[in-house]
């Protein structure tokens, strides 16, 4: 247990953002499930906004820059015609 106030608060703050980010994290997975299972022919209109999702996580600090690059590379339309 923390022995200074400085550090009980640090605590929960990071239990909090834990949580958060946990949830983030989650939908984020989500999403991608979702993108995945999607007809081919739908996933050109979905591509933009999953794009915009893993670009918003990497801001967040959710996941890092080369994996939301891989799975945009990855999940691309025309990757997933061929």
């Amino acid at each position: 247990m923390p022995q200074h106030k400085s550090c009980e608060k640090r605590l929960k703050q990071d239990v909090r953002r834990n949580e958060r980010n946990r949830a983030a994290r989650g939908n984020l997975r989500t999403s991608v499930r979702k993108y995945r299972e999607l007809d081919i022919t739908q996933r050109a209109g979905e591509y933009a906004s999953l794009q915009s999702l893993l670009d918003r996580a990497v801001k967040r600090g959710i996941i890092s820059k080369n994996r939301a690059a891989r799975l945009k590379s990855r999940l691309s339309p025309s990757a997933a015609s061929a």
